[in-house]
């Protein structure tokens, strides 16, 4: 009888679930796609964008469209992550960088323009690189609005409209098969006019062509908006866009 038990084989512990469940061949092979290219994006000037973005990213923090995580690591200030992604094959990814984490990060599935939370339930936002696929930039914005508390920031690095207007008029003319091409992006988008409009007060805006991406989606913006206290008057909200930080550079 003993030895009946001794040949029995040990148990294995329990596999944790696959979080690329659901994930179909097309969503894999578009986070792995999106991981490659940034894979040769991010040490020549991405990574060190998306390091100013997050480090100072405080308190609770809900990062929209977190894609396959590449920001996660890189948080320092913040004593806790929710990363809302509505892509399987995304998703899958992101649960892996996070466990490269300094900070206690979640990951979850959800859309920008619906986020499971309640209202002033984050200390900071964070949208990278995504409010140009956002099927509704407005809406978008208008959560990330809700969920903040009164006071709190939303920190953004995303590609946005030229200011040059031939260049503008090229982005128009190619929004379509460029958003065929890329997942959905629209180069077009005057993100920092939008933010704006969504009653966010901007505190800090850094302007720069990041060179090495193609001319169509060069042009770039890192900022910090604040959700206001209260809703200004619209004589404070002119008063205030004149005080407004402006840094302005190249990459």
């Amino acid at each position: 009888m003993a030895q009946a038990l001794s040949q029995q084989p040990p148990q294995r512990a329990p596999v944790a679930a696959d979080p690329s469940r659901g994930a179909s061949l097309v969503q894999r092979l578009a986070a792995g796609g999106y991981d490659w290219l940034f894979d040769r994006v991010d040490p020549l000037g991405g990574a060190d964008h998306r390091r100013r973005l997050v480090e100072q990213a405080a308190d609770a923090v809900l990062e929209i469209g977190a894609g396959t995580g590449r920001n996660l690591p890189l948080y320092r200030t913040a004593t806790r992550v929710v990363a809302l992604e509505p892509g399987p094959g995304m998703r899958a990814r992101a649960n892996h960088a996070a466990q490269a984490a300094r900070v206690p990060v979640e990951v979850i599935d959800g859309t920008a323009e619906h986020p499971p939370f309640p209202d002033a339930a984050f200390d900071t936002v964070v949208a990278s690189l995504v409010l140009c696929t956002v099927p509704d930039l407005a809406q978008t914005l208008a959560e990330a609005r809700r969920v903040l508390r009164p006071g709190g920031t939303f920190r953004f690095y995303q590609h946005v409209r030229a200011d040059d207007p031939r260049l503008a008029r090229w982005q128009d003319r190619l929004e379509r098969p460029w958003g065929w091409l890329a997942g959905g992006c629209h180069p077009n988008r005057d993100v920092v006019a939008a933010i704006t409009a969504a009653e966010f007060r901007m505190l800090e805006l850094d302007r720069f062509d990041f060179q090495i991406m193609p001319p169509l989606v060069r042009p770039h913006v890192l900022g910090v908006a604040q959700r206001p206290a209260s809703r200004p008057s619209a004589q404070q909200a002119k008063g205030e866009s004149s005080m407004n930080v402006l840094v302005i550079g190249a990459t």
